[in-house]
């Protein structure tokens, strides 16, 4: 799959920058990763989300998006960005249904997800006939009052990336050699915006650094800035601050492929594979703050589902089947608290913009 690829690169001049590369192999229309009907999530999947370990961590988020319009902290319409399968949205719809049937009668249900087969895999998983599934979030109505979710949206998102050689900033890109090999290819960075990246944030690179460059996440938040007026918005993801960044442990980035649940290097096999790298958790609060919005909850997922209540979820078992609902069950809630497991390399955020929330609704 690399000729695509390379052809791509001839019509461009020769050099891509890597955020082409990503929209390329991700997101092409026909031939991306995220167009192809190949199983991404789970066991015979790529990789895995909290949201496909149980459908207990979508009941934790439909007690408080319930519990949130049911006080009228926020308004009866839903919006989850990027949402795959669709499996968090049809869990967490069904637990909403049962807890307050009296809300969820006026929710009117939104989901924005690029793929073409991931909203047929949604139309097919989420049994509401007041879901609108659309491909884009400028298709959302304006002005927007509701609850925003997303889940491991912004680790996939194109980034830019850069490097620090003989002090001096190049910005790498992405080329083929004569044997029709992908190779990077370093150029003096001229991409002001980029520039005007590190300026706002005070990042300075040390010497052999590699740094990824969000700026297709920071236009997205103004996108969701633009549209919402009165906006309860939940952001998880995985990702560091600036003060992390600099630990000498990432000074070769995080962009990663994901194959088989084995992690490859980001030039290899495109269009067959993930690409992710971590978010600038502090690039995502000072943008949001520029706004306007209100942070009320930046907080280690493990910790805000045990605060959220995912403990009342236990079950009694008796059963000595371990592979009886109630075991399974059990085993994903201490799979998503534990310390060490994969919930404490994520990070929920809630933001408020026009409402009445305030921290202490959140629990």
């Amino acid at each position: 799959m690399i000729q695509p690829v390379i052809d791509y690169i001839n019509k461009q001049g020769g050099a891509i920058t890597y955020s082409e590369y990503m929209n390329l192999v991700l997101y092409h229309p026909e031939l991306g990763y995220y167009s192809n009907k190949e199983k991404k999530i789970g066991k015979d999947g790529d990789f895995y989300t909290a949201s496909n370990v149980s459908d207990v961590f979508a009941k934790v988020f439909a007690n408080l998006f319930a519990r949130l319009v049911k006080s009228g902290a926020a308004e009866p319409f839903f919006c989850e960005l990027g949402g795959g399968t669709g499996r968090f949205l049809s869990a967490m719809l069904r637990e909403w249904e049962e807890i307050s049937p009296e809300t969820f009668k006026v929710m009117k249900v939104y989901s924005v997800e690029k793929s073409g087969y991931h909203r047929e895999l949604q139309s097919a998983s989420v049994k509401l006939n007041r879901l609108t599934s659309i491909s884009s979030i400028d298709d959302l109505p304006k002005p927007y009052s509701g609850i925003i979710f997303s889940n491991e949206l912004f680790d996939a998102f194109p980034v830019e990336v850069i490097e620090k050689s003989n002090n001096q900033l190049f910005e790498v890109c992405i080329s083929f050699n004569q044997e029709n090999e992908l190779v990077e290819k370093r150029v003096p960075l001229k991409n002001d915006k980029i520039k005007d990246y590190l300026n706002w944030q005070g990042i300075k690179l040390c010497e052999g650094q590699r740094f990824e460059i969000p700026l297709s996440m920071l236009e997205y938040l103004e996108k969701i800035n633009a549209l919402a007026h009165k906006a309860v918005i939940v952001t998880i993801d995985y990702g560091y601050t600036n003060k992390e960044w600099q630990h000498p442990a990432r000074y070769k980035g995080s962009m990663r492929g994901y194959l088989r649940h084995r992690m490859m290097t980001p030039l290899a096999n495109p269009f067959e594979m993930d690409l992710t790298a971590h978010i600038h958790f502090d690039a995502l609060e000072k943008r949001a703050a520029e706004f306007g919005w209100n942070l009320l909850k930046s907080e280690r997922q493990d910790l805000f589902l045990a605060n959220a209540g995912i403990l009342s979820y236990l079950m009694e078992n008796g059963d000595l089947n371990p592979f009886g609902e109630a075991a399974k069950q059990n085993r994903a809630i201490r799979s998503l608290i534990m310390p060490d497991g994969m919930s404490s390399s994520f990070q929920v955020f809630i933001h408020e913009k026009g409402t009445n929330l305030r921290e202490k609704d959140i629990y």
